[in-house]
């Protein structure tokens, strides 16, 4: 007789999710959904609110990496505006933009996906989080991982006003520029950054690529998709995070396109499944074809390992040299390993940390003007930034007087899904049947599928399948029940 596993509340993630296994007859997998069972619906409810307030809106999407979103959204002004920020201006978005990717990876690495490794996939639950991790590396590390995070966020807060929701960032400008008396702090802690980067990666090789288990669980079939790879480039095109273009390579590494963000919707379409509150976009060139990878399929990934592959390499030295060593290793461009997005989310930690001390010793940084006002009527503003877990568009359409008429957001995590719910089935169908059902390990490894793009699904939850499940009880001034009406 068939049967059902379900895993949840999945864990170590942002959002909440469920894992939906069915076996078949003869005990096998027949087919894994990855579920997201929750809606926001920010497109719909700020549409009436003024364009001014998106930043403050969007920002409060998500909790760990509401920078992104109020970033996205500040860039999305500029362009309604059509006003050019100062590069004074600019400089310190991307600085306090670099701060924040250096911060948020780091949360990752060691809170949420780095337990699977640290501690191992088969681990105890109770030891498969930040306190197996501390346990494992000791806790003058754990100190100095916290210790890291703080003063990062800290950082951010000191230039943005606030950590988890900045008030910075304001059409053709920021709201305040850094103060000269300032500048030597954020010289010092850029180089603390710096060496807090490469003791992970140095971490990383340590416990994991010197563990023959780990690396060829990172190069198993299982963990494996050959899709597109999306990323933000420069001119060069090097890796950015704040501003480029966008570029897309086939699964053999061949440049499949570039555009910018005025151009995403000639670019991107959107598919919808009854299961899921979340949406799969996918190339329009190639099509939707369903849950499959190949050059046929319109599946595509964003996110570390996705914006390695788009670039032809980092535009910092020490990254540069973590970027060569990677493909290295794991025999060239592109790769297409699931489980090195963990690999490569120390590269751009590295990135990050090196392109904040850029910034931080900029003299420019501390130049007071930072603000261009806006003077043309505002119709429509497009921008795209890479969030930690991948690229990011924020499309806003309003009136003459600036009222948000219709938004658009397509997240990282969007951009994921497919290849998120290809990569769950794949290691379901690999791990899983009815006698292995019970292991606790092995259920933590499909979660592991998922685990490695670091998903977000409180941002990701856009599309409304069907209706939703809706109760309505009526009470009195007593409470008591007068009428309950159900959908």
């Amino acid at each position: 007789m068939a049967q059902r596993i379900t895993i949840d509340p999945i864990t170590r993630l942002e959002g909440h999710g469920k894992i939906e296994i069915f076996l078949d007859d003869a005990g096998n997998v027949s087919r894994a959904y990855f579920q997201v069972p929750e809606l926001r619906g920010f497109e719909q409810f700020v549409v009436g609110r003024p364009a001014e307030e998106m930043p403050q809106i969007t920002s409060r999407i998500c909790g760990v990496c509401p920078t992104a979103h109020h970033m996205a959204a500040t860039k999305a002004l500029d362009d309604l505006y059509q006003v050019d920020p100062p590069p004074a201006a600019k400089k310190l978005r991307e600085l306090i933009y670099s701060i924040f990717m250096l911060e948020d990876h780091a949360l990752h690495f060691y809170f949420l996906g780095g337990p699977d490794f640290v501690v191992g996939p088969k681990a105890p639950k109770a030891e498969r989080n930040v306190l197996g991790v501390i346990g494992k590396v000791g806790v003058e590390v754990g100190k100095q991982v916290i210790g890291m995070r703080k003063e990062l966020r800290d950082l951010i807060a000191l230039l943005g006003g606030k950590v988890i929701h900045p008030v910075f960032g304001l059409p053709g400008g920021v709201s305040k520029p850094m103060a000269p008396a300032d500048q030597p702090r954020f010289i010092e802690a850029a180089k603390r950054g710096v060496d807090f980067a490469l003791f992970t990666l140095a971490t990383f090789e340590a416990i994991v690529l010197k563990n023959q288990q780990y690396v060829d669980a990172i190069t198993s079939e299982m963990y494996t998709h050959r899709t597109y790879s999306m990323g933000m480039v420069d001119g060069k095109n090097r890796g950015n995070f704040y501003d480029g273009r966008i570029r897309v390579v086939d699964p053999q590494g061949k440049e499949f396109g570039v555009f910018t963000a005025r151009e995403y919707l000639d670019a991107i379409a959107e598919h919808v499944e009854p299961w899921s509150y979340i949406k799969f976009p996918y190339l329009k060139k190639v099509g939707w074809k369903g849950f499959v990878d190949g050059a046929d399929s319109g599946v595509y990934s964003v996110a570390p390992l996705a914006r390695l592959n788009a670039s032809d390499g980092m535009a910092t030295p020490r990254a540069q040299e973590a970027y060569e060593q990677l493909f290295a290793t794991l025999a060239g461009k592109p790769v297409h390993h699931t489980l090195a997005n963990h690999w490569a989310r120390v590269i751009e930690m590295i990135y990050a940390a090196e392109r904040f001390a850029e910034l931080a010793n900029d003299p420019e940084i501390v130049d007071p003007k930072v603000r261009t006002l806006p003077t043309e009527i505002p119709k429509v503003g497009m921008s795209v930034v890479e969030a930690p877990r991948g690229t990011l568009f924020h499309h806003y359409e309003t009136d003459e007087a600036g009222v948000i008429t219709r938004a658009n957001l397509i997240v990282a995590t969007q951009n994921n899904a497919a290849r998120i719910a290809l990569s769950v089935d794949k290691v379901a169908r690999a791990l899983i049947n009815a006698s292995t059902a019970n292991d606790d390990g092995l259920l933590n490894m499909v979660e592991m599928a998922f685990r490695a793009y670091d998903p977000c699904h409180g941002c990701g939850t856009h599309s409304l399948p069907g209706s939703m499940p809706l109760k309505v009880c009526v009470r009195d001034a007593a409470g008591n029940l007068l009428r309950e009406i159900r959908r």
